[in-house]
C-alpha cells in the first residue's frame, strides 16, 4: 500500500514493464517514429466510406435520384403535350428523353446544383470542427495539407457523382415515359438521339467544371468557420446574389465577371451549330475563381489555430 492509499499489483507492474521494454520506438530519417508514413493516414477509401455513411449524403443522393420522377408526376398532372416541337426548354421537356434531361438540368441549375456542391465542400472541414474531432484527427498525426486534400477529393467525388446521377436517372425516366427521340432546341434544331447523348455528357462535364468556383468558395468558408451551416449557406448565398446581379442589365459588361454569368452556357451544346465562345469563357472564369478560393483555403487551413 502506498502513502496515498492506492493499492498496486507488483505483477501487473512487471508485466507492463516487460511490454514497454519490448516496444521499438525507433526514429526514422525524417524524425518520425519508425514505421510511420503520412501517405498511409486518412486514405481516400476510409474518408469516402465515412461520408457515404452520413445521413446527409444518403438523403441528398436519394433526393437527386427521385427528382426526375417528381418532374414526371408534375407533367402528368398538368396538360403537357408530348408532341410539341416549339417553345422553350420547359415547353419542350416532354418531346423526348433528351429534352427531359435538359429540363432537369435547367430547373436544377439555379439553386439545387450549386447547393449540392456547397454542401459537400462546405461541410467537410467545418463539421469536423463542430464535432471537436478535427484536433484529434490532426493528432493521429495526419498532416494538415493531407487532411484538406483528402477531404476535398472525396467532396469532389461525391459532388460529381450527384451531378452525374441526375442526368442519368432523368435519361432513363425520359426514355420510359417520352421515348428516345431527337432533342428539339428552342430554335427549332433537331439533334439526333445519339448526338444528343454526347451533348448531354458534355453539358454534365461543363456543369461539374463550372461549379468549381462554388466548391472553392465553400471549402474556403469551411476552413474559416466552425459552423457547417454557415459555410454551406454562405456559398449558396453568394451564388444566389451573383445570379441576381446577373439579371441587372444596367451592369452591362460587368456581368461577364460574375461567377454565375456563364452557368447556363451548356445549353449552347443542344444545337446543330455549337458556339464554343461562352463555354470557353465559362470554364476560364470558373478556373480563375476556383483557383483563388482553393489556394486561400489551403493557406488559411495551414496557418489556422485549431482549437476544436
Amino acid at each position: 500500500m502506498s502513502d496515498s492509499g492506492v493499492h498496486t499489483d507488483p505483477h501487473a507492474l512487471d508485466e507492463l514493464s516487460d511490454l514497454a521494454s519490448s516496444e521499438h520506438a525507433g526514429v526514422g530519417p525524417d524524425g518520425a517514429v519508425a514505421g510511420y508514413s503520412a501517405r498511409r493516414t486518412l486514405g481516400l477509401g476510409v474518408e469516402l466510406r465515412r461520408q457515404l455513411k452520413r445521413r446527409r449524403t444518403q438523403l441528398l443522393l436519394g433526393f437527386v435520384a427521385i427528382l426526375p420522377f417528381i418532374l414526371v408526376i408534375a407533367f402528368e398532372a398538368g396538360q403537357s403535350n408530348p408532341n410539341r416541337r416549339s417553345g422553350g426548354f420547359v415547353d419542350l421537356a416532354t418531346a423526348s428523353a433528351p429534352n427531359f434531361v435538359v429540363l432537369a438540368l435547367f430547373v436544377s441549375g439555379t439553386f439545387l446544383l450549386p447547393m449540392i456542391v456547397a454542401l459537400f465542400f462546405g461541410d467537410t472541414i467545418a463539421s469536423e470542427a463542430s464535432w471537436s474531432s478535427l484536433k484529434y484527427l490532426l493528432a493521429i498525426p495526419v498532416p494538415r495539407h493531407r487532411v484538406l486534400r483528402q477531404k476535398a477529393i472525396v467532396s469532389g467525388i461525391l459532388s460529381a457523382s450527384a451531378l452525374i446521377l441526375l442526368p442519368l436517372v432523368s435519361l432513363g425516366v425520359g426514355v420510359i415515359w417520352y421515348g428516345a427521340g431527337d432533342a428539339i432546341s428552342p430554335t427549332g434544331d433537331a439533334v439526333s438521339f445519339g448526338d444528343s447523348l454526347l451533348a448531354i455528357a458534355l453539358s454534365t462535364l461543363y456543369i461539374i467544371l463550372q461549379l468549381a468556383w462554388v466548391a472553392g468558395l465553400a471549402l474556403a468558408l469551411s476552413v474559416t468557420t466552425d459552423a457547417p451551416l454557415g459555410a454551406v449557406g454562405g456559398a449558396v448565398l453568394v451564388a444566389i446574389l451573383s445570379q441576381i446581379l446577373d439579371q441587372i442589365t444596367a451592369l452591362e459588361g460587368l456581368r461577364n465577371y460574375l461567377p454565375t454569368h456563364y452557368g447556363f452556357s451548356w445549353m449552347d451544346l443542344i444545337s446543330t451549330d455549337v458556339d464554343w465562345t461562352n463555354l470557353a469563357s465559362g470554364l476560364l472564369s470558373a478556373t480563375i475563381y476556383g483557383t483563388v478560393f482553393f489556394l486561400y483555403a489551403g493557406r488559411r487551413f495551414a496557418t489556422k489555430d485549431i482549437t476544436s
